[in-house]
């Protein structure tokens, strides 16, 4: 069963024995999804509907507009990852300054309670939600008695020395570290777009043709040449994108193009979406055409020799 509820007048009567958890699930890291590999085991111990609450906008660009932190995944890839980890109730709640300004208690008693028919809850140590933040562990275990109904406190989840969080993926994402990413997220960071039509550089200047990507996702890596998977029309290509501005030729937009291994298919208009795999080098000016199609040349070779020691090719 897969249920998405975009408003909560959708949600006409309580669900059978909802087990939920609350956030923004921003990036969807190893921290979020141990929360919903709880959810779905409390779920099936007592025959309830595994469930997430999340909210869009991110309440961030409500409350704080131009202060929000860009987001790492979009509103629609979120939503699919959240399902393929189990989950087959999403309420993504419309969050306005209005819904701020609603007391926890009211939210926990006639919306989590009332409205969906919450059994358990399994929340972050360090969330809170509601009205200056009143809904926090302390408010939920004294309702949880009253109203009926079980919390469960999920601890913090470490790599390493480092705690998985959005904030620390962000900064790994924004310097390049691709592979570090990885490890936090349990997945290599994706951008995802429809293929346009470039300047067609690539193909009559330097012999290299590539799939130009408008993308509308808000956090984009570091500058730079990357060793990427791509999934699409195509199925599944290995390749090398390059982000920046394309200053040899004096670009004057951030671009995200990418050079599929072996693949010289019509790919205009399609949608496509990049995994960053391994960041090469940073973004360079060359002294012309020839030097850079002799350094993309070097980029191909390193990205092929590099996935070929990971079986990939």
């Amino acid at each position: 069963m897969k249920l998405y509820f975009s408003d909560l007048n959708q949600i006409r009567q309580p669900l059978p024995a909802p087990v939920l958890t609350i956030g923004n699930f921003d990036g969807l890291h190893l921290g979020h999804q141990s929360l919903f590999k709880k959810v779905r085991e409390r779920a099936k111990t007592i025959d309830g509907t595994p469930m997430v609450i999340t909210f869009h906008p991110h309440p961030a660009e409500v409350l704080r507009p131009g202060r929000a932190p860009r987001q790492i995944v979009s509103e629609e890839y979120k939503n699919e990852l959240i399902y393929s980890y189990g989950i087959e109730v999403i309420l993504s709640i419309p969050f306005s300054k209005e819904f701020s300004q609603i007391p926890a208690d009211t939210f926990i008693k006639d919306i989590l309670v009332k409205k969906i028919g919450t059994k358990e809850i399994i929340i972050g140590y360090d969330y809170t939600f509601g009205r200056k933040r009143e809904g926090n562990i302390h408010l939920l275990k004294d309702l949880g008695k009253d109203l009926g109904f079980k919390v469960h406190i999920h601890p913090p989840v470490t790599i390493g020395t480092h705690l998985v969080s959005s904030t620390r993926v962000r900064e790994l994402i924004t310097s390049g570290a691709m592979e570090e990413a990885k490890l936090l997220l349990g997945r290599p960071f994706s951008l995802s777009g429809t293929v346009i039509a470039g300047k067609g550089i690539g193909r009559s200047l330097l012999g290299f043709p590539t799939a130009n990507m408008n993308t509308n996702e808000k956090l984009i890596p570091q500058r730079g040449v990357y060793v990427v998977r791509a999934e699409g029309p195509a199925g599944v290509s290995y390749g090398v994108t390059n982000v920046g501005f394309n200053p040899t030729f004096a670009g004057k937009f951030i671009s995200v193009e990418t050079y599929l291994f072996d693949f010289d298919g019509n790919l205009y208009g399609k949608e496509m979406r990049i995994f960053f795999l391994k960041r090469l080098r940073g973004e360079r000016t060359f002294s012309g055409p020839e030097a850079l199609k002799a350094q993309i040349t070097k980029d191909i070779e390193q990205a092929k020799l590099w996935l070929s020691h990971r079986g990939k090719l």
